[in-house]
């Protein structure tokens, strides 16, 4: 029987007219007919500029190992708290961050430390510190932004940089009899912080031999000479006149240097038979699921880059190479800060949020960064250092976000990626497609497998812009 179609003829009373088809339609034609369609898709791949930008070093062996000059200044990292209903303390053990207690095994001692640190709450413009007054306290920021204040040449007031969440001041003077501060410190917004009184300090190192022992090796180590990294020094001669006595010298290593291996990212590709044998035309059915789930994991790869706790350069960057914005979104004065704080800047790295936000910031001073050409495309750049998107560098709840700024590369003592030279059943460069056999449900499997890892060979090479402030404000 045909198929019959009713057509009501407008203007017309009656029943409508009837007409046969006269014409195949178009899902019997589909039956005899190959569409047109495209390769599957995948909305998770992204430009990966990070994967792209770093040069990678192939590792023999699995581990990669950095040697640098011995360091005598240890220590100076973040401390972190940890809140209890309304009660904040420091966590204990990152109370090593402080040079004055960096290698103590004591837990007990660190615990008897952070129960001394009395909590202080602040308000914007509060002076918590006042320059060549006697430093009586360890200052700990739990949060809040302070201001860093000194005295310029001519009498004004002048600020010398910021500090946030984790950082802390005064430790320096710890282990001495008395000290004045040096610098003073205001605070730019509200926020909270924790005092450790020096008394309290110098009490329980009167009771902890080992407190003591750190105490004097601190002050042996800041005696010898060193250059403004806390390096050992390397003793030289210049512009002497006659029969000079030329020092000796040497340049001493560290003896327990650091060392990288490889991380790993893996997944089990299953493909039933069926499907492979026969779905295979004209688009390879194994072919295709395995391109997607390469590009998973050179997504996933990225990601570890910047995140892992380990390698990760966010987690990694110097305590001294990270910088708080002026006011919270990303200015150009705060690119200008972040980029002259190494030599041979490469690239930045910021999420796309962050890239929009200092266009905001731009457009409000009449500025138009320039473009530059990164590997046959247009990319924005300030100061002619690209600015590349990341969308691997987090973003938190309150909106904030961190930029890198980097140099890249063995010969520029800069960023390098790490991967194995060489591994069996090698599909891509550190990445191995391996057969996994074929179980009794007739489904075939492959284990794919990426190797990977990232290393900062002196701490100047990455540098990041931190609490960068994304959310739009009229």
């Amino acid at each position: 029987m045909s198929t019959e179609t009713s057509i009501g003829i407008p203007g017309q009373g009656g029943a409508p007219e009837v007409r046969e088809q006269s014409s195949l339609s178009t899902a019997g034609a589909r039956n005899l007919a190959s569409t047109t369609k495209s390769a599957p898709q995948m909305q998770e791949i992204s430009s990966r500029w990070l994967l792209r930008m770093l040069p990678w070093v192939e590792v023999s062996g699995g581990t990669y190992r950095v040697n640098r000059r011995l360091r005598h200044a240890v220590g100076g990292g973040r401390v972190g708290f940890v809140n209890t209903g309304s009660r904040l303390q420091v966590v204990p053990q990152t109370l090593r961050e402080l040079p004055a207690l960096h290698g103590i095994e004591d837990d007990a001692l660190l615990a008897a430390l952070a129960d001394r640190c009395v909590r202080r709450d602040f308000g914007a413009g509060e002076v918590l510190a006042a320059e060549g007054e006697p430093v009586s306290e360890v200052l700990l920021i739990a949060h809040g932004r302070i201001e860093r204040t000194g005295t310029g040449r001519y009498g004004d007031a002048t600020v010398l940089g910021l500090l946030a969440e984790g950082d802390h001041l005064g430790d320096e003077t710890l282990g001495r009899p008395s000290a004045d501060w040096a610098e003073g410190a205001r605070a730019a917004t509200a926020g909270t912080l924790l005092a450790l009184p020096r008394a309290a300090f110098a009490e329980l190192a009167r009771g902890s031999a080992e407190l003591r022992g750190r105490l004097a090796a601190l002050a042996d180590g800041a005696g010898r000479p060193q250059n403004k990294h806390g390096e050992a020094a390397i003793e030289l001669s210049a512009g002497h006149v006659g029969e000079h006595l030329l020092p000796t010298t040497f340049v001493d290593y560290e003896l327990a240097p650091r060392e990288y291996e490889m991380s790993i990212a893996q997944t089990v590709l299953r493909v039933h038979t069926r499907v492979a044998d026969l779905y295979n035309k004209p688009m390879d059915q194994t072919e295709h699921q395995l391109r997607l789930t390469v590009e998973a994991l050179r997504e996933r790869q990225e990601h570890e880059l910047v995140n892992h706790p380990e390698f990760g350069l966010l987690r990694n960057a110097d305590h001294a190479q990270r910088i708080q914005t002026h006011s919270g979104p990303p200015t150009p004065d705060d690119m200008d800060q972040l980029l002259s704080r190494r030599r041979g800047t490469r690239l930045f790295l910021a999420h796309p949020r962050a890239i929009a936000a200092f266009g905001r910031e731009c457009s409000r001073r009449g500025l138009y960064p320039a473009t530059v050409e990164l590997q046959g495309r247009r990319v924005q750049a300030w100061r002619g250092v690209p600015l590349l998107p990341c969308d691997k560098i987090p973003i938190g709840a309150d909106n904030t976000t961190s930029i890198l700024g980097m140099r890249i590369g063995e010969d520029n003592q800069g960023v390098i990626g790490l991967r194995p030279a060489s591994i069996p059943d090698e599909y891509q460069p550190g990445l191995s497609v391996r057969f996994a056999g074929i179980d009794a449900t007739a489904v075939i499997s492959y284990l794919v497998t990426a190797y990977h890892s990232a290393a900062i060979l002196v701490p100047d090479a990455v540098g990041v812009l931190e609490n960068v402030d994304v959310a739009r404000r009229d």
